[in-house]
């Protein structure tokens, strides 16, 4: 099985940063892309930033410019680092890893979800 463990949400003012880690553990062959989402009330999750595992990043055009995602793949590690967060930005973000067990065999995980609350 594989976990994915995040950190780093909280309560910033708007036009603050912060930063997000997922780290992924368990029965890990590779990890294939790594992203993050997000869902705010009432709203579907949708995809906020994805990178591969060569390490080429996709964005929202939501957050293009603001944010940016990086990996450290010795540390099955993602982040997402916020810079000039604004409201629209508050919600819940997710993890989420494609990750090979073996190397015919892959799965898609999901993390808990940290709040993200942006205040105006």
């Amino acid at each position: 099985q594989v976990q994915l463990v995040e950190s780093g949400g909280g309560l910033v003012q708007a036009g603050g940063s912060l930063r997000l880690s997922c780290a992924a553990s368990g029965s890990i062959f590779s990890i294939n892309d790594m992203g993050w989402y997000r869902q705010a009330p009432g709203k579907q999750r949708e995809l906020v930033a994805l990178i591969t595992s060569g390490g080429s990043p996709n964005y929202a055009d939501s957050v293009r410019g603001r944010f940016t995602i990086s990996r450290d793949n010795a540390k099955n590690t993602v982040y997402l680092q916020m810079n000039n967060l604004k409201p629209e930005d508050t919600a819940v973000y997710y993890c989420n890893a494609d990750v090979s067990i073996t190397w015919y065999r892959k799965n898609d995980y999901w993390g808990q979800g940290t709040q993200v609350t942006v205040s105006s």
